[in-house]
């Protein structure tokens, strides 16, 4: 009955995501390795998992005019060479090692998510244009990030849309969702090819998320999301901080 918890896992992310638009990525794959998942496929399918969903919300933004596919191109075109290079890591380090350094990018990267989260008007910059250097760099970092930890699609490259660009916020969503399409699905193809992909979970964490968004976005127009987006932004701090602490002490009693 295992599969139940994937499920609910799936729908809980699903909520979330509806009601304060924060990515399911700093969820899903650090709740993955608490219930047990090895990391290394935990990512790997977390990846396939976002790609998909995404898919779905660039397909909806698009049809309503909300995706400039000229931006999310040049971020892509950063990120590329940055996921070929994750690739090439992935496959020539120790399985054990990679999995402690997976484990260890992962909770920093939700460290400093959830800072920029519970901080975004420290961050903002109200420097607007549209520069197709910084675009594309913005695009190689965030392509390594995602390589190794499955998040960064979402929180990261919104916060270089708001800062980078004239987008609108809705712009900025759907561009953002188009480019997590095509980065998440090309990253996750590097775990697909070394069998680090768990097709059944995948197909459970949707299963659970759809109507998990649905009630999500239902909530939101009910209750103000901002307080509770904060409260979730200090899970997750929370959760990389432990996932740390946990990490660097079993790399101490290794020593």
């Amino acid at each position: 009955m295992h599969w139940i918890i994937f499920i609910i896992l799936g729908f809980i992310v699903g909520v979330v995501v509806g009601l304060t638009g924060i990515g399911g990525g700093v969820l899903m794959a650090p709740s993955l390795i608490f219930l047990g998942v090895e990391p290394i496929i935990a990512i790997g399918t977390d990846l396939l998992y976002a790609a998909i969903t995404k898919g779905l919300g660039a397909y909806f933004h698009n049809k309503k005019g909300n995706v400039n596919t000229d931006i999310a191109l040049k971020l892509f075109f950063g990120s590329f060479p940055a996921i070929a290079i994750g690739s090439i890591i992935l496959r020539t380090i120790n399985r054990d090692e990679i999995n402690t350094f997976l484990t260890i990018m992962l909770s920093i990267v939700l460290i400093f998510t959830s800072i920029i989260n519970l901080k975004k008007e420290f961050f903002c910059i109200h420097k607007k244009y549209n520069s197709s250097k910084i675009l594309v760099f913005f695009g190689f970092l965030v392509g390594l990030v995602v390589q190794f930890t499955s998040i960064g699609s979402g929180v990261l490259i919104t916060f270089a849309l708001m800062n980078f660009t004239n987008l609108s916020p809705r712009d900025v969503i759907g561009t953002s969702l188009f480019y997590g399409l095509l980065l998440t699905f090309f990253s996750s193809v590097s775990y697909i090819s070394l069998g680090s992909v768990n097709y059944n979970l995948v197909l459970l964490l949707i299963f659970g998320t759809i109507p998990g968004v649905y009630l999500g976005a239902y909530l939101n127009s009910k209750i103000k999301p901002k307080n509770l987006r904060k409260m979730i932004s200090l899970m997750i701090l929370v959760v990389g901080v432990v996932l740390l602490i946990k990490k660097i002490k079993a790399i101490m009693v290794m020593l």
